[in-house]
């Protein structure tokens, strides 16, 4: 989605002041994008007061990762609105003379999730090296795949392979592990991403077919919950009829309302660690005054917000 400038000057100045919140010198992250892949709202959707309303726009689902001790920043899955998410990330994290990240973790090869590589690409910034971490069928696809494979064979990026379960040190303070999770994989693997700092742990979740999926594969959301602060999770839709004239049953993702279900009976510290995120523009979460928003903050939930800061 293309924002008008005045719209990027607001999430400017939004992120901006979020820094100050975060600025005691440990590493922080920051909420980039809380919509599904093609964002609110989507092409084709000309009646969206969102077009008109920037308060009612919503970028694609990305996490904004800042070591201030360093200078160096990270982006969780580069979204179709790759440019407007990096500069507010680098006006947040005040540095605003620097044009590319330190590095970029994928999820998966679905289309919100690893295009805005562009950007880094001959057309746009030219970046070099920029390191792109990446589990194997996921690196594959980029290598094997024009235009992608243009970004390695002129060094715009460095493929760096990652592990499942297995995690990467940034420099010593931050590891960020790889959980592979069920997920359409028509080309690549999908993962979900523990993000660790000195004080707090984070889950990224942004895409899964369903929590019983996961538990077949020896995976229950309930430890993974157990083991983390925060926990930003796909949320899809709200429920089945969200879309009219479609049975949404086989649907691969999992209904805000059965996840709510399913953790009904968690403590509230549980169900507080919570972040509803990756949100269709159908969602009627999106809006803050709809009766399934309420539902969700007086089930003790939260919905993620973009400019969010969560300090590690």
């Amino acid at each position: 989605m293309r924002l008008p400038v005045a719209t990027l000057l607001a999430a400017s100045l939004l992120f901006a002041g979020c820094n100050r919140e975060a600025g005691d010198g440990a590493p922080w992250l920051m909420v980039l994008g809380t919509a599904q892949d093609g964002g609110v709202p989507q092409a084709g959707n000309h009646r969206h007061p969102g077009w008109s309303s920037p308060s009612r726009a919503h970028l694609a689902t990305s996490l904004g990762l800042v070591n201030p001790e360093t200078g160096s920043r990270w982006i969780f899955d580069a979204t179709p609105d790759f440019r407007p998410q990096w500069h507010a990330l680098d006006v947040g994290a005040g540095l605003r003379n620097t044009n590319v990240p330190d590095g970029i973790f994928l999820t998966h090869a679905h289309m919100g999730h690893y295009t805005g590589l562009m950007f880094l690409g001959h057309e746009s910034i030219g970046a070099q090296g920029v390191s792109v971490y990446t589990m194997d069928r996921m690196a594959a696809f980029l290598r094997d795949n024009g235009p992608w494979s243009q970004l390695i064979n002129l060094g715009n990026i460095t493929l760096k392979p990652l592990a499942a379960d297995s995690a990467v040190v940034l420099e010593g303070r931050i590891r960020v592990t790889p959980l592979r999770v069920p997920h359409r994989q028509e080309f690549s693997e999908v993962v979900a991403y523990r993000i660790e700092g000195p004080a707090r742990t984070v889950l990224f979740l942004p895409d899964i077919d369903s929590w019983e999926d996961w538990d077949r594969i020896g995976t229950r959301l309930e430890d993974v919950l157990a083991s983390v602060d925060v926990a930003y999770v796909d949320a899809t839709f709200f429920a089945d009829g969200e879309i009219p004239g479609r049975d949404m049953s086989g649907f691969p993702h999992p209904f805000i309302s059965h996840t709510m279900d399913r953790l009904a009976d968690a403590d509230a510290h549980t169900r507080a660690k919570i972040r509803f995120i990756h949100l269709n523009h159908t969602n009627p979460v999106l809006l803050g005054d709809s009766p399934e928003r309420r539902a969700v903050v007086e089930a003790g939930f939260r919905v993620a917000e973009r400019g969010e800061v969560l300090t590690l």
